[in-house]
């Protein structure tokens, strides 16, 4: 039960980056247009920001190396914090970082704990165990014959 639901937050915690990167690749000058006004980073990074988000939480989403998709997820949404949401006597502003902070929680969670263990480690798991029992049967028939041929 705790893979599943991990999966299904990390899957949703990706989803989060997938929807805000695409809202700003489709709306490229709003996003640059905001950027330039409460940051100080050039509009020209909007598309390049977009696309990051879309392809980390992507990334996230699919659980392959979760633990750098989710630290460079965590470094991003600091800054866009610390950029964008400072102004923490604005009720709006404080409401958008401490959600920041939620999701830098639910990221430190995914990077403590991974990705949940492939469908390929489990195979190759099993595997391994049905040799050491295939190996420990032939043994064990080895000695039963050896006793057998002994007492004749």
């Amino acid at each position: 039960m705790a893979a599943i639901t991990a999966t299904i937050g990390r899957i949703l915690l990706g989803a989060l980056f997938v929807f805000a990167g695409f809202g700003k690749v489709m709306d490229t000058a709003g996003t640059a247009a905001y950027m330039e006004a409460e940051s100080p980073f050039p509009g020209s990074l909007a598309l390049a920001v977009g696309a990051f988000e879309i392809v980390a939480g992507l990334v996230l989403a699919s659980g392959f190396v979760t633990r750098i998709a989710s630290l460079s997820l965590i470094v991003f949404t600091a800054l866009a914090t610390l950029f964008f949401h400072e102004q923490v006597t604005d009720q709006v502003q404080a409401a958008m970082a401490l959600k920041n902070l939620a999701i830098i929680g639910g990221l430190l969670m995914v990077f403590a704990y991974g990705q949940v263990r492939g469908r390929i480690d489990v195979v190759d798991e099993r595997a391994k165990r049905l040799d050491a029992e295939i190996r420990a049967a032939h043994a064990e028939g080895k000695a039963e014959g050896a006793s057998a041929a002994s007492s004749d």
